[in-house]
């Protein structure tokens, strides 16, 4: 099997590695508006030649999509365009706009919308690791509009990367994800931010730093140019995830204020109930 990894970063590269590692692929063409991030993907090894997006597609059985979701949008159209019996597997983060965007395409049966629920906070194709997928999720959106040997080929490869899967329609997706991956980007953003304005009148904060504020704030060394998309295109979800959070933490500032700490212990109590969700 050929394939091709269209914007040779964090997933596209963590795909190819661990394919090339499960020897499931015979050929990975490279493509990417970069030509510093293709000959970096070359020296790491993980893509065998860089190409144009035609020319890729040309020869390719399974062309991943894994740009910014604002270059998914742009691209898949023309892709779909130009494909044949090739499957189009788009990995974005979110899935509403772009999939109606090409709801009517005529070869709309050879794209899978899939989401792998992995990642780190690090970009480019240095970021690129094996074994980013396994045991995580990978959410198959809207699927019943995918052809059924192009559903059985991602298929096949999710089970190579050693992912579990589920099934959501694009709506249910955007929505959650908005609630269990784009607020923790927002609510670590903004954190970063705050401390970075203390940082400028008291130099020193960050010598206290511990575990506890590096895990809280790691997010917030995300990529802005694939993280502003999300945001652009999931804006109604997010807001409105957003505006729950800041209810929440007007909550916690009132019983602090009022010095209300029986109320305090409460909230901190009933957050506790997080350990059925995460162990």
């Amino acid at each position: 099997m050929n394939i091709t990894i269209v914007g040779v970063g964090l997933i596209g590269g963590s795909v190819a590695i661990t394919l090339k590692e499960k020897k499931a692929v015979s050929n990975i063409i490279g493509v990417d508006k970069s030509d510093a991030n293709l000959k970096k993907a070359l020296q790491l090894g993980f893509i065998d030649e860089g190409a144009t997006l035609s020319d890729a597609i040309s020869r390719s059985d399974v062309i991943f999509l894994t740009t910014p979701v604002d270059a998914t949008l742009q691209l898949l159209p023309s892709i779909l365009n130009q494909v044949t019996k090739q499957v189009v597997v788009d990995m974005g983060s979110t899935k509403e706009r772009i999939l109606q965007a090409i709801a009517n395409h005529p070869k709309r049966g050879r794209l899978v919308a899939a989401h792998p629920m992995a990642g780190t906070e690090y970009s480019g194709p240095e970021a690129a690791i094996s074994g980013l997928f396994k045991g995580k999720m990978m959410v198959y959106v809207d699927a019943m509009h995918s052809d059924e040997d192009a559903f059985d080929t991602v298929d096949a490869i999710t089970e190579q990367l050693e992912m579990n899967t589920t099934f959501m329609n694009a709506h249910e997706h955007d929505v959650h994800t908005a609630y269990v991956s784009h607020i923790s980007h927002i609510t670590s953003f903004a954190l970063a931010l705050t401390v970075l304005e203390k940082e400028k009148a008291q130099g020193r904060i960050f010598e206290l730093a511990g575990s506890g504020f590096e895990s809280t704030v790691r997010l917030a060394k995300s990529s802005p140019d694939m993280w502003t998309p999300i945001f652009k295109q999931n804006r109604e979800n997010v807001l409105e995830v957003l505006q729950e959070h800041i209810k929440q933490l007007q909550t916690v500032q009132q019983a602090l204020t009022n010095e209300d700490y029986d109320t305090f212990y409460k909230l901190i109590k009933k957050s506790n109930k997080i350990r059925r969700i995460l162990k």
